[in-house]
């Protein structure tokens, strides 16, 4: 039995001919997976020397290994709801805090950001009655439920900000639609900081805070957010399936699910322009930071960071390492003048391969 994760293939009870090929195509990996991992502490930089920071996606402190191991140089998203989830009672300042601190000390300066709890749609509270709605990925969740439930959400704040003293943390809020919600949250964040200076505990007052951007609205009017945080977040997961109306885990309409959509295109290069001209950085942590050709595109717009899943890191890396910004910067501005997403594909695709020959060859993944 052959299993090729590559391309989704099986072949039951393969000839010498095919066991041949595929030996080969596995010893090819294998050395591709060497030469990646030989980049483990090299910069994310490409040939002409234009360098973004290369961070992953976590849950619990137990990936810190595995994030250092495949060469990320910081959390780009570290979720918290786990604290939440499959226990009887809320998690402790304490609690939080002490894993806060051992996720900041082992990065020992370099960034982590921790999204604030982003509860609702497929993930919910077990103590709490939350009431039954039609549609949870457009309810009561994320930063909406904790600017209902303050009492919970300055818990977690009062943790984060005290781990800062300790590293580099950030604070990020999930699913921010506007500028009335944002300083809605920035000012809840400001009371935790309070209610810490009456308790004569140290935490960084400058603590970087950022939003992410992940609904359509928040994409459209991120000229005026920018002016209120340190940074942007993309979260493309939820703001692909948003903006075209498409349930992400729906397998009858997943076809539909375009990173490459010309729409998603031009609200992401609208994104990154808005953060740069109020002089923030723009980072994206969802699954796209992490697809081989798209980010050619990503580059090419001028994203920052790029976090994706710790596995992910040493191929993106690669790829940036072997390409010059200014092609990429090409071909950024030539995928915004396709009308499909089929057509954008295939031309980054075909413009990767050129650009790094040996890619297709061997590359575990050859498209978005």
């Amino acid at each position: 039995l052959i299993v090729d994760g590559s391309d989704g293939t099986v072949i039951v009870n393969p000839d010498a001919r095919i066991l041949k090929q595929y030996h080969a195509k596995q010893q090819k990996f294998f050395r591709f997976e060497k030469t990646l991992f030989g980049l483990k502490d090299e910069p994310a930089e490409t040939l002409d020397g234009h360098r973004v920071e290369m961070a992953a996606n976590i849950e619990l402190p137990e990936e810190i290994d595995s994030v250092i191991s495949h060469g990320a140089n910081g959390i780009g998203l570290y979720r918290t709801e786990y604290f939440y989830m499959n226990r009887r009672g809320l998690p402790t300042e304490d609690e939080q805090f002490e894993a806060y601190k051992k996720v900041v000390t082992r990065f020992e300066g370099n960034p982590v950001v921790v999204r604030t709890l982003d509860l609702g749609g497929d993930k919910f509270l077990s103590q709490l009655e939350v009431p039954h709605e039609m549609n949870p990925f457009l309810g009561w969740r994320a930063i909406r439920f904790c600017l209902a439930k303050p009492e919970i959400f300055k818990v977690q704040l009062r943790a984060i900000l005290r781990a800062s003293t300790f590293g580099n943390i950030k604070v990020m809020f999930p699913m921010i639609s506007g500028v009335e919600e944002l300083r809605q949250a920035i000012a809840i964040l400001e009371e935790a900081k309070e209610e810490l200076r009456v308790r004569k505990v140290k935490f960084n007052e400058d603590i970087e805070i950022g939003a992410m951007i992940e609904i359509p609205s928040a994409a459209l009017t991120c000229d005026l957010l920018a002016k209120e945080v340190d940074f942007f977040s993309i979260g493309t997961n939820d703001l692909i399936q948003y903006a075209l109306a498409v349930d992400r885990v729906n397998e009858k309409i997943a076809y539909l699910y375009e990173p490459t959509h010309p729409a998603v295109l031009r609200l992401i290069k609208g994104i990154i322009d808005a953060g740069h001209k109020e002089n923030i950085w723009v980072g994206m942590c969802g699954e796209m930071a992490g697809e081989v050709a798209l980010g050619l595109i990503l580059l090419g717009f001028g994203l920052d960071e790029f976090s994706m899943s710790p596995a992910a890191v040493p191929e993106i890396k690669y790829v940036i390492r072997n390409v010059r910004f200014d092609d990429a910067k090409k071909i950024a501005e030539k995928a915004l003048t396709f009308s499909t997403g089929t057509e954008v594909e295939e031309f980054t695709n075909k413009r990767l391969y050129e650009l790094i020959p040996n890619l297709k060859k061997i590359s575990h993944k050859t498209k978005p």
